[in-house]
């Protein structure tokens, strides 16, 4: 996929085109068997005449990896639709009720699912863009780089076409808790008890292990990514080197 290709399919998620497409949405398709209430993803198709081989858009909610909901999409399925993609929308199970651990692997699980059974909706599962808004960014950044997620759950680098987070500010964890820290210690005012310290395990190498940064590397077929708020492709660690992914 060429970033071409890539800027042209970002440019979908911020136009409205003026062909309107009618939508089927199925909705809480349960991706683990027998799992928690929020294992559970909506699936949005064009209506009508069965369709295959479509481009399929993974969006994954924020909600500071502690609210939110699938249903948080707005137009975004219309708008994909009416471009001639599948769109999903992904639960996953929420902080402090589950670790980050876990909470990552609930997303990696859907989209493995995903990837298993999508082209029974029409989707082509060699056509995946994974996409995510805020803590939604972060999840999506990682599990299109750090590629432990996915492999776990059967699906290659190779299927993914682009990755698009959203508002995003946490591909360098320990570089955003020095922030608010060094800003706190400046201008007072009460630090968070349940931040992003505590969020990403309190534990300085599971800050550096949970940041996107960290494992950006050049020989493992990373998809195209581009934060959608910075337009920047570079990702700065805080090592004082800057990983480049490769940009849309």
């Amino acid at each position: 996929m060429n970033s071409n290709s890539v800027s042209a399919f970002v440019l979908a998620l911020l136009i409205m085109c003026n062909s309107a497409v009618a939508q089927k949405l199925t909705s809480d398709v349960p991706y683990v068997d027998d799992g928690h209430k929020r294992h559970l993803l909506d699936i949005y198709t064009p209506e009508g005449p069965a369709r295959k081989d479509l481009p399929v858009m993974f969006w994954i909610h924020g909600g500071g990896w502690q609210a939110g909901d699938k249903s948080d999409v707005a137009l975004k399925p219309k708008v994909l639709i009416e471009r001639g993609f599948v769109f999903i929308s992904t639960n996953y199970r929420l902080l402090p009720e589950v670790n980050m651990e876990d909470l990552i692997g609930d997303v990696a699980k859907s989209l493995g699912w995903v990837h298993k059974n999508i082209a029974r909706y029409g989707g082509d599962p060699e056509r995946i863009f994974v996409g995510g808004h805020s803590a939604g960014a972060q999840l999506a950044a990682l599990i299109c780089i750090d590629d432990r997620y996915l492999k776990t759950e059967g699906v290659s680098f190779d299927v993914l076409k682009g990755c698009i987070p959203v508002d995003g500010d946490t591909y360098d964890i320990p570089r955003i808790i020095m922030t608010a820290e060094h800003r706190q210690s400046l201008y007072g005012g009460r630090m968070f008890t349940f931040g992003h310290r505590q969020k990403f395990g309190n534990d300085p190498e599971k800050h550096v292990d949970f940041s996107a940064v960290t494992h950006v590397a050049n020989d493992k077929s990373i998809p195209p990514c581009r934060d959608r708020i910075s337009r920047s492709p570079v990702f700065t660690s805080t090592t004082g080197t800057s990983s480049r992914l490769p940009s849309a």
